[in-house]
């Protein structure tokens, strides 16, 4: 429930530096995160925050207000932009970016904030997460119907909708799929919220996902996670149909008490995997 509160710009609640060129303060409004931005002179994307975070570009959509300075803009496709003060924004994922001039760029950024320049966790730790793997069903019919290029679009605008979720679950996303995306979790409940509010989303750009869950452990590698969970929820996922979001027996028994209603789909055997395992649906409220 939304309340009456502010933050000192002063005080954050979190501090992330990113190299010796920059930082994005953290302000936490209850399920709101609001971040700062300060890059340096000199600061970009590539250089600066990419060895942290362990990926090719930044994968954050970022809706803000710049305060000060210029930042220069490149998109995967190769189109730019130069953003100044006294400017609002926004910044798809797939980016590089950098500081231009001799003034530091800082902007207060409203949606890519919650994860954004978070530390990879150090190679080999082991962490019990809940993973999310999504996939847009009969993707390849659609493509043949409308083309390459509005795909690409619509794909991007769809990429652009499951960012705002994952921001708004307090999910972190771990790689694109192609046609989906793997993320991850550190509560269940919310990370089947996030799958159902995926599937409602993807439903205004007149697509269907599909959405598998699994809880369990997984080894944290830079950019990347390992382990036979992260098999187990793809398989999952892979049993799902149109619209549905499928979690594991261990998902399942976790989210006791949460509110959120489901049915057994039976005992199935997950390929590449020993034995049979129960499998249940979410019951979407529309659909009950």
């Amino acid at each position: 429930m939304a309340r009456l509160q502010r933050k000192k710009l002063d005080k954050p609640d979190e501090v992330r530096p990113y190299a010796a060129r920059g930082r994005t303060d953290i302000f936490q409004l209850d399920d709101t995160v609001v971040g700062r931005m300060v890059n340096e002179p000199g600061w970009r994307w590539s250089v600066d925050v990419r060895p942290t975070v362990g990926t090719t570009r930044c994968l954050y959509h970022h809706v803000g207000y710049v305060l000060s300075g210029s930042l220069h803009v490149e998109l995967e496709d190769g189109s730019e932009l130069e953003i100044g003060p006294d400017s609002v924004f926004e910044i798809p994922p797939g980016h590089d970016a950098w500081t231009v001039g001799d003034e530091p760029w800082v902007a207060l950024d409203f949606a890519g904030a919650r994860a954004y320049a978070r530390p990879v966790i150090g190679s080999g730790e082991r962490i019990l997460v809940t993973l999310l793997f999504t996939d847009i069903v009969e993707s390849t019919t659609m493509l043949e119907r409308i083309g390459d290029a509005a795909w690409r679009e619509l794909l991007s605008a769809h990429y652009g909708q499951m960012q705002t979720e994952l921001d708004r679950y307090r999910g972190r996303e771990i790689q694109s799929t192609g046609d989906g995306l793997l993320a991850v979790f550190d509560g269940s409940a919310r990370a089947v919220s996030c799958a159902e509010a995926m599937v409602r989303a993807s439903h205004e750009l007149g697509l269907s996902i599909r959405a598998g869950l699994h809880t369990g452990e997984v080894e944290v590698v830079p950019g990347d996670i390992r382990g036979v969970a992260v098999h187990t929820a793809a398989r999952i996922m892979a049993l799902a149909g149109r619209d549905e979001v499928f979690v594991s027996g261990t998902t399942y028994e976790l989210l006791a008490g949460s509110g959120l209603s489901f049915e057994s789909r039976g005992r199935r055997e997950l390929k590449g995997l020993a034995g049979d395992r129960e499998v249940y649906a979410l019951v979407r409220p529309e659909a009950s």
